[in-house]
């Protein structure tokens, strides 16, 4: 009990050790009166909880986020498999992947406004196009480390290729999916808000720009701390999500030992 009871401690001790500083940075007006209190920031968070429109918002942000997340992680699994898979296929997308890899896709977010209007379906696209790249690279890195002689042995077996793929192929890949899937939920999150933010797409982040547009700074900071806990959710549930869906993999056994 003593070495799981110290660490929560620590942690609670930052978290107040925080709250202290922020309320000291605020008394002094050290950021010229733009830091509110954190007793306001905490009335503004009872009333939040208590607004249907601020609900309605979360919820538009979290399932924008997660069938973005979703819909990418479904098209990086197959597009990764097929470049991996097959050496034409991948000289074939080599560049354009290469490409794209540094592009962050808030820089095409002008272009899609324009396309499809402030709605949730341009802040779905952004998600989609942001999380799709490093799963298809992950899933491609996964497929190459596939050992050959397990390869090797499923074919003189007289294993069909839909079977070796299937077997041998995406059990050896899963690891490199699921951490790009773990890497890729908060990414999605973060796109989401950004694209109600800057975009107009509904959501938190849409509520974030209207607090600060109207100057209500303890709504904005109640808001960035909604965003922060929910952040640390999504992190959490992919991790529990990886943990149970790889418990066979000797890398997650290793580790529950």
């Amino acid at each position: 009990m003593r070495t799981s009871f110290k660490p929560l401690a620590a942690g609670v001790g930052g978290v107040a050790a925080a709250l202290l500083l922020w309320q000291a940075a605020s008394g002094a007006r050290a950021a010229g009166g733009s830091l509110p209190s954190v007793g306001s920031v905490a009335t503004d968070l009872g009333a939040l909880a208590g607004s249907p429109d601020f609900w309605s918002a979360l919820a538009q942000t979290v399932g924008i986020a997660l069938l973005g997340l979703a819909a990418s992680g479904l098209g990086g699994i197959v597009v990764g498999i097929l470049v991996g898979s097959f050496e034409p296929v991948r000289y074939a997308t080599r560049a354009a992947l290469e490409f794209l890899k540094p592009i962050p896709p808030i820089v095409i977010l002008p272009l899609v406004v324009l396309i499809l209007g402030p709605t949730g379906q341009m802040s779905w696209f952004l998600v989609f196009l942001g999380c799709l790249l490093p799963i298809v690279m992950q899933t491609v890195d996964g497929v190459h480390s596939t050992d050959p002689v397990a390869r090797d042995t499923a074919r003189s077996y007289g294993m069909k290729p839909v079977e070796i793929l299937v077997r041998i192929v995406l059990p050896s890949a899963m690891p490199y999916i699921g951490t790009a899937m773990r890497v890729s939920a908060p990414a999605a999150l973060i796109i989401t808000v950004v694209a109600g933010l800057l975009g107009g797409g509904p959501g938190l982040g849409q509520s974030l720009y209207l607090a600060q547009a109207g100057g209500d700074y303890p709504t904005l900071y109640a808001l960035v701390i909604v965003l922060g806990i929910l952040g640390l959710l999504f992190q959490l549930g992919t991790r529990v999500a990886e943990r149970r869906l790889l418990h066979w993999h000797e890398s997650y056994r290793e580790v529950a030992h």
